[in-house]
């Protein structure tokens, strides 16, 4: 959006919300016709007595109640503005949002899946946007969200990870009139002075009610959707890079629009569905909320935290073979993308000659694009080994295919950082000349943690 505004730089104290260990605490197990096989799947229906039930922490939600960000400063987040009430025949998670114009009488409300473990897959909350207040005057700017997101290491951090699904403005807000919705994928951004760095979608027209707010984050891409329809497909540099909570709040931006009295309104959130390296169609996502239904499951979550994890097939589909006369990927194996363009790191025409440079490519989950990293250090892909040219060592060096070997210039390590760092030179796979476009050539280059040196694992 390019929008000046304080971020959500905390998730902060949590009410009795210890993130509890998943396993012997009598979560559901998924039904198999929406589960992925060995990566997960999160649903809850959110059936709670109250915000003080047990189950909830137990379950790994946990309710803001710590100062700070976003939103008007001096603002209180209230625990007590988290509630789950009966809203038009369900049980559902709702958010309150209250001011009288002033800092000290304006509260907002969140609650977080605060163990970061999400990251790929398809995302579906069915939420209740309200376009005026339940009780007081209209006018506010309030922003009403749903997102995930990781913490800022430090302004730009090349890691920072935020996907908004949704973040409605019914009275607008930010320079914009309302209503209007908005899905922005984040790169990084600077608190003070402002910078952001984001890619964003927006619609100028009121979403009053109920709506399934759904993404799919697969293959480079950030596919946003409401209530089935495609609003905002982001690519690039913003696609995300680490695990991310899951979040859901209700906050006002300023008090610009306030014309008197108290105003208080309601976002409800009747369910919330993560199916973890799965890409659902908005049809398959509501056939496995209508599954849980069906059975009366009220929760489940096997959600894991590597992204390493086979996710298996989604439901309504069938598995995908390998072209006749092409060996499937080693076990293992994942596509290497690039932080900067969202391509990833290919073998030209799926031909594995020694001797080809290596380049990036539209990522499509190809044999020429599925890199294995054995513990004898080397990355592999169609029997041959990733590999610095004539084994030299300095800058500039062209990265490609050859002969597996013993020679120690042959092993890289995928760091901390996500840069792939050659072992013997200690210098980094890197996109020569920043070339953002297919066919882009990769060589060997100090490492920088720059965007054009850092690889995710698809």
């Amino acid at each position: 959006m390019g929008l000046s505004r304080t971020r959500k730089t905390a998730i902060g104290a949590t009410l009795a919300v210890t993130a509890a260990t998943l396993t012997g605490i009598g979560i559901a197990a998924a039904p198999s016709s929406s589960a992925a096989a060995g990566c997960g799947v999160l649903f809850d229906d959110f059936s709670y007595a109250s915000r003080t039930d047990a189950a909830l922490g137990q379950r790994g939600w946990s309710i803001r109640s710590n100062a700070g960000g976003p939103g008007v400063s001096g603002a209180r987040w209230l625990a007590d503005n988290v509630s789950f009430p009966t809203v038009d025949g369900q049980k559902v998670a709702q958010l309150k949002a209250v001011t009288d114009g002033t800092a000290g009488g304006t509260s907002h409300a969140e609650f977080s899946q605060s163990n970061r473990r999400f990251f790929e897959g398809t995302y579906l909350a069915r939420i209740k946007f309200s376009d005026a207040p339940a009780a007081g005057s209209d006018g506010d700017h309030v922003n009403q969200t749903f997102y995930t997101i990781s913490p800022l290491a430090a302004p730009r951090d090349p890691l920072y990870s935020e996907l908004d699904f949704s973040e409605y403005l019914p009275n607008g807000g930010w320079g914009e009139p309302g209503p209007i919705n908005y899905q922005t994928t984040w790169y990084t951004y600077v608190a003070d002075p402002w910078y952001a760095d984001n890619q964003s979608s927006k619609q100028a027209r009121s979403i009053n009610g109920w709506h399934d707010v759904m993404a799919t984050v697969s293959g480079g891409h950030v596919k946003y959707y409401i209530d089935g329809a495609l609003v905002g497909d982001h690519s690039g540099k913003v696609y995300p890079r680490q695990n991310m909570s899951i979040d859901f709040n209700q906050w006002f931006i300023d008090l610009a629009g306030h014309t008197g009295g108290t105003s208080t309104y309601l976002q409800s959130v009747d369910y919330v569905y993560h199916a973890k390296k799965q890409v659902l169609s908005p049809a398959q996502a509501t056939a496995a909320i209508s599954g849980y239904r069906s059975s009366g499951t009220a929760h489940a979550d096997n959600v894991v935290s590597t992204n390493d994890c086979d996710p298996g097939v989604p439901p309504g589909t069938n598995p995908p073979t390998n072209p006749p006369g092409t060996t499937p990927p080693a076990a293992g194996a994942s596509m290497l993308q690039s932080n900067f363009s969202g391509r990833c790191i290919d073998i030209p025409n799926a031909q594995p000659t020694a001797g080809t440079a290596l380049q990036t490519w539209d990522c499509n989950g190809s044999n020429a694009q599925q890199w294995s990293l054995p513990s004898d250090g080397t990355v592999r892909a169609m029997g041959k080994c990733m590999d610095p040219a004539g084994g030299a060592l300095t800058n500039g060096t062209p990265i490609q295919l050859a002969d597996c070997n013993t020679n120690p210039v042959q092993r890289f390590t995928l760091t901390a950082a996500r840069t792939l760092m050659n072992v013997s030179s200690g210098r980094c796979v890197d996109i020569k000349d920043w070339v953002g476009t297919n066919g882009a050539a990769l060589q060997l280059w100090d490492c920088a943690g720059t965007a054009n040196q850092i690889w995710g694992k698809l």
